[in-house]
C-alpha cells in the first residue's frame, strides 16, 4: 500500500466527520432513535401484513411508541410475455407504498414519502405452481418496499 493510500485511509474519517456524517446507529443516530420506538399501523390485507412484518422486524416491537408509521401499499399485476395464441406466460407485480412517520404524542408528520418497486413471476407451470410463484413474488415485493422505507427513514427522518 502506498503512503498516499494510507494517508487517505487515515484522513477519511476526519473528512466524513467534517461534512456532518454520523453513523445511523451511533448513540444519537436515527437508527438508535427509531429502534424499538416505532409502532407500525396494523395491517388490513395480506400485502400490508407482509409489509408490516418486515418493517416490524427492522424497527423492533414497542409497547410505548414514540413514533407511528402509517403505510398504504398498492399492488398491480401486469402481463409481460404473451404467446402468439394470447396466453400470458410472465407477470410483473408492481407495487408502491405511501408512508408517513408521525409523532405519537401530537400526530405531527415527521417525514413522508412514496417508494416503488417490482418483481416478477412465471405463469408457465400448473395452476398450483403459478399461484405459489405469484404469492412468492408479492412477498418479495413487500420485503423490497419495506427495506426501501426503512432506508429512507434512517436517511431522512429528523427524530433525534
Amino acid at each position: 500500500m502506498s503512503s498516499f493510500d494510507r494517508r487517505s485511509l487515515i484522513l477519511l474519517p476526519l473528512a466524513l466527520a467534517a461534512c456532518g456524517f454520523q453513523p445511523v446507529y451511533a448513540p444519537r443516530g436515527t437508527g438508535s432513535a427509531l429502534y424499538g420506538r416505532v409502532s407500525v399501523v396494523a395491517p388490513s390485507n395480506r400485502e400490508s401484513y407482509l409489509l408490516f412484518r418486515t418493517l416490524e422486524d427492522r424497527l423492533g416491537r414497542t409497547d410505548t411508541p414514540t413514533w407511528r408509521l402509517a403505510v398504504t401499499p398498492t399492488v398491480i399485476q401486469e402481463g409481460q410475455a404473451v404467446t402468439a395464441s394470447g396466453n400470458i406466460t410472465r407477470f410483473s407485480v408492481v407495487g408502491s407504498v405511501v408512508y408517513s412517520l408521525h409523532r405519537a404524542d401530537d400526530d405531527s408528520v415527521v417525514t413522508s414519502g412514496n417508494v416503488q418497486n417490482f418483481t416478477g413471476y412465471s405463469a408457465t407451470g400448473s395452476a398450483v405452481e403459478t399461484l405459489a410463484a405469484e404469492s412468492d413474488a408479492i412477498e418479495r415485493l413487500m420485503q423490497l418496499l419495506a427495506d426501501q422505507i426503512f432506508s429512507r427513514l434512517l436517511a431522512t427522518a429528523e427524530v433525534t
